[in-house]
């Protein structure tokens, strides 16, 4: 049986949560008070229902009650925001991931009973910025205040040479956990293989390392 997910409140971050869990083969409901968003949506999810989220009779009679999760994205209001965490976790819904602002509001989600709490403006913002800053990575993905995720181009001067040879990990304190090649990514490979020219590298390292990260010094 797939996996069942709520996503309440149809802005760009809702929107793009629901459709990411659809494509990854999960029933996802989506629920917004928005006739426009309701109808821009419907036929790209399981289900998508116009809405209060707030109305716990209308989250109710829509069975949330079964599902395994529900993403809180109302984007307008911080009350309704509290309003359907204490909602959800009211009827009982395992998991709740809640969008804040900033760090006030999600300590208050939190506080209200969200399991976990999202900061995508913030996160995006620190991402262009770090890649503004660092231009060698083309994706930073943040998994912790210490370790991140990214991705680099393999370099000119990397090309036509392995993994072994090159010592990545000795030599700049950070990790190979995948290589990119026409669209799909090996989590197992040779390290003694020569890497392919368009191929993307996909590493793991401490943030404080990643910042300082410069070719031109090795």
């Amino acid at each position: 049986m797939n996996k069942q997910f709520a996503v309440l409140g149809l802005g760009s971050f809702g929107r793009s949560v629901a459709l990411s869990l659809e494509n990854m083969g999960c029933d996802v409901l989506v629920v917004d008070r928005s006739y426009e968003k309701i109808q821009e949506i419907a036929d790209k999810v399981s289900y998508a229902i116009k809405a209060d989220v707030t109305d716990k009779d209308a989250l109710e009679t829509l069975g949330a009650r079964n599902l395994d999760g529900a993403i809180i994205a109302v984007s307008e209001h911080l009350e309704a925001n509290i309003m359907a965490t204490l909602l959800c976790k009211e009827m009982g819904i395992p998991l709740v991931i809640a969008k804040a602002k900033d760090k006030l509001q999600g300590t208050i989600l939190e506080r209200v009973g969200a399991d976990s709490v999202v900061y995508p403006e913030i996160e995006m913002g620190s991402r262009v910025a770090k890649s503004l800053v660092t231009n060698e990575f083309t994706d930073w993905i943040e998994l912790s205040n210490d370790y991140s995720i990214v991705e680099i181009a393999v370099p000119e001067q990397w090309r036509g040479k392995s993994l072994a040879e090159l010592e990545i990990r000795k030599k700049y304190g950070i990790t190979v956990v995948g290589i990119m090649n026409d669209g799909n990514v090996d989590v197992v490979f040779d390290p003694h293989a020569p890497l392919p020219k368009q191929a993307i590298l996909i590493l793991i390292g401490a943030n404080r390392i990643l910042e300082k990260f410069d070719l031109k010094k090795k």
